[in-house]
């Protein structure tokens, strides 16, 4: 290692602002000593949200915890992250949807399919044993009004101590933003997909 008299100038520089940037961050992490189940709120026009939140399930059962996923809005096609997590231990995985609004055009049905979902949903949210809750395109049916407010907030605040929620989905409404810890709001600045180029398996799919 080089003394501090084999430094250059610009390397001075730079070791006395890292050690001043090591001293904040070990003051912020030591000063977090909150433990808590978080609810976190991926949002935005952005690409990605729903495979953060699958992220989170793989972290999850790296740690050989439970985690429980439902899939609102969207259909019963595979995708990668589904054809691999719902087959792993400890993975909870419902489809609680038959596709986007445009393609079922059934207003009837989805309410009923994405009211039955949230049944099972809430189920989860009750359990102690499951440590992470993602609740996919969430956002959507509190927006369609298949589900009110009053029904959705109460089984998030009142799930275990320890248990993580995630939700996903476009526009999230200003209570949701409220009740989270943590929100993302994921920003849309370029897409292939308006380029022409279709869905891609292992990137889109």
């Amino acid at each position: 290692m080089s003394t501090t008299e084999d430094l250059t100038e610009e390397e001075r520089r730079h070791k006395q602002r890292t050690r001043k940037h090591k001293a904040v961050v070990d003051a912020k992490i030591a000063a977090a000593k909150v433990d808590k189940g978080l609810v976190l709120v991926l949002t935005g026009n952005g690409k990605g949200k729903s495979s953060s939140a699958f992220g989170m399930v793989a972290r999850t059962l790296g740690y050989g915890r439970r985690a429980a996923v439902f899939q609102f809005i969207k259909g019963k096609e595979d995708v990668g992250e589904r054809a691999f997590l719902s087959r792993q231990p400890g993975v909870t995985w419902e489809n609680c949807g038959e596709g986007f609004t445009w393609e079922t055009q059934d207003l009837r049905r989805d309410i009923a399919t994405a009211r039955a979902g949230w049944e099972k949903a809430k189920q989860a949210l009750a359990d102690p044993a499951v440590s992470l809750v993602v609740l996919d395109e969430l956002t959507y049916l509190i927006n369609y009004r298949y589900l009110s407010l009053d029904e959705v907030l109460p089984p998030i605040r009142n799930r275990p101590d320890m248990q993580h929620v995630v939700i996903t989905g476009r526009a999230a409404h200003a209570d949701l933003v409220d009740l989270a810890d943590t929100v993302s709001a994921i920003r849309d600045e370029k897409h292939a997909f308006r380029a022409g180029v279709r869905a891609q398996v292992g990137i889109d799919l």
